[in-house]
């Protein structure tokens, strides 16, 4: 111990003043890749756990992380037989899958042998225990340990920590934990972090020597540590041994160690200038640490395994699979022998699960195929001129109730980015905070706000100051040692009541708070603030100049394909969603905007689209709304599965007879959807399926209020005939697209990287959470500890979680809902359209290319094309 210590202490004299030939910003930066910026959960954003990975392919990211982490994300065997079982894996795909691999890959041995060996394998049997540790086993890769097996692993760098055994590792782990609760806390807390303001490692550095929860001993070590943090990592990084040309991996390694937490600090790092070192910050915390802990036991080094390891498996492989005997494998020559060592190494597990999935995947390919060619979109159009047209978010959610609706009479649907193309913030009346209105992608614009008579408005806001007043003395008195002892005798009776309503009569509780609420705020009813507002400050303008207003106005009406043949009444239908104690609320809600619903945009748009100037300009570029033709905004509840109107005007005939007609078909829409839905949650049975859809939203002891957006495979772009009437199972985004009128491709382009971006993250969030949730997951609802304003753990000394919980992907312990698959983006347009696109935008065709998304296409014939081989 003591000479370790002092080789330590040398290193750090050695290499204190040394000027670093790297620059330790840019490498932290470039480290940053491994993970994900982690959203605050109240705005909760769809995360792609391995957005900054995509320049590999999909398989070289799961070998990576299967090696580095022990992470695995393809799904487990079971998932793939489960599937087989429901028919959702045809085996003939299978198996044309791997006789590709197989003319793929040179086996150097007869090709019957190398297909019965692979076949077998395929079978995702695994190898017996008691095999693979046998001695006989080990016998033969001792005699065969000097065979060259040809496409080795690569080695990933791990924290030295974990060589230092799993209780440093957790330990370490623990301490960071701590610190990065008490840094980001959001005003959660009773005690706030002293010298919060310096920074993290400026906190840290000044509060850690005091920690009680150390040893004096390794405290003492960080006696005359950097003040810097940037001196910090660079000193830890020379004490811990790391050479230059790792340094970045060891980043990697210790991101990945925690990227919930550090997922947050990248956020963070990315809201401001005052914060943006944070992430840095956090490594100068975390290998300081590190080196404070694992100081005694340097220098240390990751174990090799020995050649006889690596090729245990492989030899057991063929006994098992291969049908061979321990003779008859001694009985081979030496480049027999390393021939099937080498096709044992190629054709492995990951390899295995790999086909197992593209078939999957083109399995359900080949059922929307169908379903579209099958459909026959003159039968489901009505002679009936269309009275409404109704414009919805692409949320997989919409498509069963656009079905639904489209049933039920003469209505038009469409499907369009749930924000509707409005760069906008909004203040809500009488608040004085915003909040962004549009994907986490793209940066607020323009502000809108609410206002009011300031008659009515000056009651609504005292009424609203003192339940804000109210809440944050609960909050104060529950923090305070003395009031919090008087607290129970105040609160008990009312909170006694409020707990015995809301458990033994959920729905009708809920809703009475909730009319009681509304009734006492008394909200006036508010306008909005569309024209252009002079503000003091140089922030983000309020409102918007009259060429602003035609422009996003066309912008909207050319994504979501409404630009001619108008209905008496055009309604732009937002989104939210409504539950009760869930933490998970917002990500209910719009999947893309944070957590935001799609109202107040759709009533933006309305109110715009009915302004006489805008419409005058949209005439200049062709667009023609009629004077009777009118706009109005509705939300889609889709825990209720309503339709709830927020913005109608004054309605001229034509309009009010179609206003009346919809009204009078949205009950029967809302039973249908509802029944539709609930025969897929998990439940005991009910006996009124409308009042079950309204206790999910109401009950607080429910975990599973919907499935959000679970089972999403598939995002098609085209016009609604390709899919009208086809039962998609509320499986697919569904993005209005005409390339008639795209003759750029810049609409196409502005679907693919918006609207587009975001159903692939919303897609790779759900299926890491599914087939990785204790890693991309947070695990079961019920146990889940909300923290720091912030997000979930488990327990109080977990990751900071930041997938999706069990309940939203699983029907139980042991069966999945969700189907993990990678998205099938279908785009309809000529091929060479699709050229164009992939030629313009690199981005979206590396992601085609190394197996992110699946790509096909449907020309103006009907033929379909697939673009990519999964990799």
């Amino acid at each position: 111990m003591k000479a370790a210590s002092t080789l330590s202490k040398q290193l750090i004299f050695k290499y204190e003043h040394q000027a670093a030939d790297f620059n330790i910003d840019e490498l932290v930066q470039s480290a940053a890749r491994v993970i994900a910026p982690l959203w605050p959960i109240q705005t909760f954003a769809a995360r792609h756990p391995w957005m900054g990975l995509e320049e590999q392919t999909f398989e070289q990211t799961a070998r990576r992380l299967k090696q580095q982490l022990h992470v695995d994300i393809y799904p487990k065997s079971s998932i793939f037989r489960s599937a087989k079982q429901r028919g959702e894996i045809d085996e003939s795909i299978l198996e044309k899958k791997l006789m590709e691999w197989l003319d793929s890959h040179q086996p150097g041995m007869p090709g019957e042998t190398a297909e019965a060996f692979c076949k077998a394998a395929l079978k995702l049997d695994d190898i017996p225990e008691q095999l693979l540790s046998s001695p006989n086993v080990k016998k033969l890769a001792k005699q065969a340990a000097s065979r060259t097996i040809d496409d080795r692993e690569t080695r990933f760098i791990k924290p030295l920590s974990v060589f230092a055994g799993q209780k440093t590792a957790h330990l370490l782990d623990h301490h960071v934990i701590k610190w990065c609760k008490l840094f980001l806390d959001e005003s959660h807390s009773a005690w706030r972090l002293p010298h919060r303001e310096k920074g993290f490692y400026s906190a840290w550095r000044q509060l850690v020597e005091h920690d009680p929860a150390l040893p004096r001993a390794e405290r003492q070590r960080l006696n005359g540590w950097p003040e810097e943090p940037r001196d910090a990592l660079k000193r830890s990084l020379r004490a811990l041994g790391i050479s230059d040309g790792d340094v970045q991996a060891y980043f990697e390694a210790h991101l990945l160690s925690l990227p919930g937490w550090a997922g947050m600090m990248l956020w963070r790092s990315r809201q401001s200038r005052d914060e943006e070192r944070l992430l840095l910050e956090y490594l100068a915390v975390r290998l300081s640490m590190e080196w404070m802990l694992i100081e005694p036991y340097l220098p240390l080094s990751e174990p090799k395994p020995g050649k006889e390891m690596q090729l245990a498996p492989l030899i057991a492989a063929w006994l098992h699979w291969g049908g061979i005997t321990s003779d008859e494998w001694l009985e081979l020559s030496a480049a027999e022998q390393k021939a099937r060592l080498t096709l044992a190494r190629r054709f492995d597990d990951i390899t295995c699960r790999r086909l197992w999935l593209e078939a999957w995947e083109q399995t359900y390919a080949a059922e929307v195929r169908k379903l579209i060619a099958a459909n026959k979109p003159a039968a489901a159009e009505t002679s009936e001129p269309v009275l409404v047209q109704l414009a919805f978010c692409i949320d997989v959610r919409s498509e069963p109730f656009r079905r639904a609706l489209e049933k039920s009479g003469p209505f038009e649907t469409f499907g369009t980015a749930g924000f509707f193309n409005l760069a906008i913030e909004t203040c809500e009346l009488g608040s004085k905070h915003s909040h962004s209105s549009l994907p986490v992608i793209l940066k607020p614009q323009h502000r809108v706000k609410e206002t009011a008579e300031e008659s009515s408005f000056q009651s609504y806001q005292e009424h609203q100051k003192a339940a804000v007043s109210l809440s944050s003395a609960f909050k104060m008195m529950k923090q305070n040692l003395l009031a919090g002892l008087l607290l129970p005798e105040v609160s008990g009776p009312w909170l006694s009541l409020q707990m015995a309503a809301r458990s033994l009569i959920p729905r009708a509780a809920g809703q009475a708070f909730r009319k009681a609420r509304k009734a006492w705020l008394k909200k006036p009813q508010a306008k909005l603030s569309l024209d252009r507002m002079e503000t003091p400050d140089a922030g983000i303008p309020v409102g918007f100049t009259e060429e602003e207003k035609a422009a996003y106005a066309r912008q909207a009406l050319q994504m979501m394909g409404i630009t001619d043949r108008f209905a008496p009444l055009v309604v732009i239908c937002g989104h939210g969603s409504r539950s009760t104690n869930n933490p998970y609320a917002s990500a209910l809600d719009c999947g893309a905007c944070g957590g935001a619903s799609g109202a107040f945009n759709a009533r933006v748009l309305a109110a715009l689209c009915n302004l006489p100037s805008v419409r005058q300009r949209l005439r200049s570029d062709g667009i023609f709304i009629p004077d009777d033709t009118v706009f109005a905004a509705a939300e889609h509840i889709t825990t209720l599965d309503e339709l709830q109107w927020i913005y109608v005007p004054e309605l001229p005939a034509k309009a009010q007879q179609a206003f009346d007609r919809i009204n009078s078909a949205l009950p029967d829409v809302s039973r249908t959807v509802g029944a539709e839905r609930l025969g897929e949650l998990p439940q005991l049975g009910y006996k009124n399926p409308r009042h079950e859809v309204e206790r999910f939203a109401e009950d607080w002891s429910e975990v599973r209020p919907e499935w959000g957006l679970a089972r999403n495979a598939s995002f098609i772009i085209g016009s609604r005939r390709l899919t009208r009437g086809a039962d998609l199972e509320g499986r697919a985004f569904l993005h209005s697209y005409d390339w008639r009128k795209d003759e750029d491709g810049s609409i196409l382009s502005g679907i693919i990287s918006g609207p587009g971006t975001v159903a692939q993250w919303i897609n790779l969030q759900y299926y890491a959470s599914t087939v990785a949730p204790h890693y991309y997951g947070s695990g079961n609802k019920a146990t889940q500890t909300v923290t720091s304003g912030l997000g979930v753990m488990q327990g109080n000394a977990s990751d900071l979680l930041a997938g999706l919980p069990w309940q939203s992907v699983m029907l139980s312990d042991q069966e999945i809902y969700h189907a993990p698959l990678r998205l099938l983006v279908v785009i309809e347009a000529p091929r060479e359209h699709i050229e164009r696109l992939l030629e313009q935008d690199h981005r979206f065709r590396r992601k085609m290319e190394n197996g992110w998304i699946i790509l096909a296409s449907i020309d103006s014939h009907g033929n379909w094309e697939n673009w990519t081989n999964t990799k």
